[in-house]
């Protein structure tokens, strides 16, 4: 694909892609729908807003800030309910745009009336080099746009005012300059919420959406178990599309502040990121780069600052995303939970790779303002109310939730618990193909795949749904993947969590390259597993693949596959498959033939964490 026909693909992920799911609303201040149903019962008693409370006032506020070492402006919207004056006082509500977004798409604008209509002050801002706010785009670093964060939150507290000596003097506070604080947004607004309370605890509540954990592994994911000094697999649809985004800002918004400009090498980015994509981009990973590369990519993630985040936080990923997989929050949840931040995770159903279907039916949609209507979005509001409004009767629900979509009644929809569910399921590979339950049902023998100059597997295109196409069905060439397909299930089995697989391959090319000093001469495979309906018909579930590149294929590795909620029905076989390639990623470089034998003493393995086991 030309830069140009890329950078119109950038342009209209810029309208869609992190706002999609939302879909866009006018900008009005007319009343959202509301209607009753949650998934499950939360005690507290939340009722949608009356008529009365859709009284509010908007004002635009523009902030100078210095961020990255420039002096830039943050556009934002303060949002203020009627009746709310310095002697009756409300928390807020601080939330910015998903990426190519700004303050005034669906989503973000939706916060604010959202939140202002049920009596908290809200601000909504752009992000540092989205809309009409100034500085580059720098990935959420906790140093530039966290630090531009808290600048608002003291304008929330007080301490500073608007450019215009606005001052916000009718914020509750739990100290002089300390409001009482809640963030909400999702991806990269999300991962900016975990990146402010990184830099300053302050904040009471943080609700991200839809975010990461590791850009390293967004973007590159390989997911070996202990892979984490390499890369994996480029995701390039994804990371393009983004970038481009970013470098085609001339295009989406007109007379660009200066301190948006970077160079001629690197428009609109930091110059870290932009060399972080060049060097994905070509695909080659030398070591001092490489670690030059994962460096950057983590220094700016919640992975490498968690240990700073104390603020209780609601996290809530969706299950259809193959951008920022369920793996991503669970990795977030698990850091912070270890460390004694309250935390509490749900698992929805739409995420990046729902289409522009949108939410389900029931599901959260801020533009909508459905809070009380769905499950989310009564777990946010009770997240809130317990933790800005000081209400310890909001029963704020379990430590875990997740949605199951084969259960139509939005009511039952979301099942709970206090823990993840274990791996608790066995299943071997054995060499006739098969997948079986036991080691001594293990057949011996051996078979082998090979791969293609160019990609020969499919499983999600990102830019599909975007340039307005239709995605085809997930696919693989024959004689480039192999795979094991259980006996057909007696009951019902619902998978809720992150199989793990142990392999164990034969690939004489790959072993004599697999030592260079660069990493992309290791053998590169991707894992995934299918839903065989009893007429043959089979789905690959929620389009998600586990790329790995092989650590050593001398010996066994294993492989975390990306979190799924899925119930394989009664009659119906699991297929677990080990591909060549994907389309979606950045393969092998060179042909590199591959064997798998399996006998009864040793055997590849794959565990499922199995709901109600």
């Amino acid at each position: 694909m030309t830069l140009g026909r890329y950078l119109l693909v950038g342009i209209r992920v810029a309208l869609t892609v992190e706002v999609r799911v939302f879909r866009r609303v006018p900008r009005t201040r007319a009343p959202l729908a509301l209607a009753l149903g949650a998934a499950l019962a939360v005690p507290l008693a939340l009722t949608p807003p009356s008529a009365a409370a859709d009284a509010y006032t908007v004002t635009p506020l523009n902030f100078t800030v210095r961020a990255g070492g420039r002096a830039c402006t943050i556009d934002a919207d303060l949002y203020r309910p009627a009746g709310v004056d310095r002697d009756h006082p409300a928390p807020a509500v601080l939330g910015t745009n998903g990426f190519g977004g700004s303050k005034t798409d669906g989503s973000t604008d939706a916060v604010g009336k959202a939140f202002a209509r049920r009596g908290y002050v809200s601000l909504v801002y752009s992000g540092l080099g989205f809309g009409r706010s100034g500085c580059l785009i720098s990935l959420d670093d906790p140093d530039i746009d966290g630090a531009a964060a808290s600048r608002l939150v003291d304008f929330l507290g007080g301490t500073r005012a608007a450019d215009d000596g606005t001052t916000a003097d009718f914020v509750t506070r739990d100290a002089p300059g300390d409001p009482r604080v809640g963030m909400i947004g999702g991806s990269y607004g999300g991962a900016l919420q975990l990146a402010t309370a990184a830099v300053d605890h302050r904040l009471d509540a943080l609700v991200p959406m839809i975010t990461w954990n590791d850009l390293a592994y967004a973007l590159a994911p390989n997911n070996a178990v202990g892979g984490r000094d390499v890369p994996g697999a480029f995701k390039w649809q994804w990371t393009n599309g983004f970038y481009l985004i970013g470098e085609g800002q001339p295009l989406l918004q007109p007379a660009l502040d200066p301190s948006r400009i970077n160079s001629l090498a690197c428009l609109h980015f930091v110059t870290e990121a932009c060399r972080t994509v060049h060097t994905l981009n070509t695909g080659r990973y030398p070591a001092g780069r490489t670690a030059e590369l994962l460096a950057y990519a983590r220094r700016v993630s919640p992975v490498s600052y968690l240990d700073r985040v104390d603020t209780p936080t609601l996290l809530v990923q969706g299950q259809a995303d193959t951008l920022f997989n369920l793996n991503e929050a669970t990795a977030t949840y698990r850091t912070l939970k270890a460390r004694g931040t309250p935390v509490k995770m749900i698992w929805q159903s739409w995420g990046h790779s729902s289409g522009r279907s949108g939410p389900d039916a029931g599901e959260l949609d801020l533009t909508k303002g459905n809070l009380e209507t769905s499950y989310v979005g009564r777990r946010v509001l009770a997240w809130f109310e317990r933790h800005l409004r000081n209400r310890p009767d909001a029963d704020t629900g379990p430590a875990f939730a997740y949605r199951r979509d084969w259960i139509t009644d939005p009511d039952r929809a979301y099942a709970t618990a206090e823990h993840l569910p274990p791996l608790s399921s066995t299943l071997y590979l054995s060499g006739d193909g098969k997948l079986v339950d036991e080691r001594g049902k293990v057949a011996g023998g051996s078979r082998g795949y090979t791969n293609r100059l160019i990609p020969t597997s499919h499983s999600d295109s990102s830019i599909a749904a975007i340039i307005g196409l239709p995605d085809a069905p997930p696919s693989d060439a024959e004689g480039t993947y192999l795979g094991w397909t259980s006996a057909p299930l007696e009951r019902p089995l619902d998978v809720v969590g992150a199989p793990r697989a142990t392999l164990e391959v034969v690939s004489p090319k790959a072993e004599r390259t697999q030592n260079s000093s660069d990493a992309a001469d290791k053998l590169v495979l991707f894992a995934k597993l299918y839903d065989v309906a009893p007429d043959g018909t089979q789905t690959l579930v929620r389009r998600l693949v586990s790329p790995v590149r092989v650590p050593d294929v001398t010996r066994s590795f294993t492989v975390t596959l990306p979190g799924i909620v899925h119930r394989y029905d009664r009659g119906h076989r699991l297929r677990f498959v080990i591909a060549a390639s994907d389309d979606a990623y950045f393969g092998n470089r060179g042909v590199k033939p591959v064997t798998v034998v399996s006998g009864p003493r040793g055997t590849g393995v794959l565990r499922l964490p199995v709901a109600g086991s």
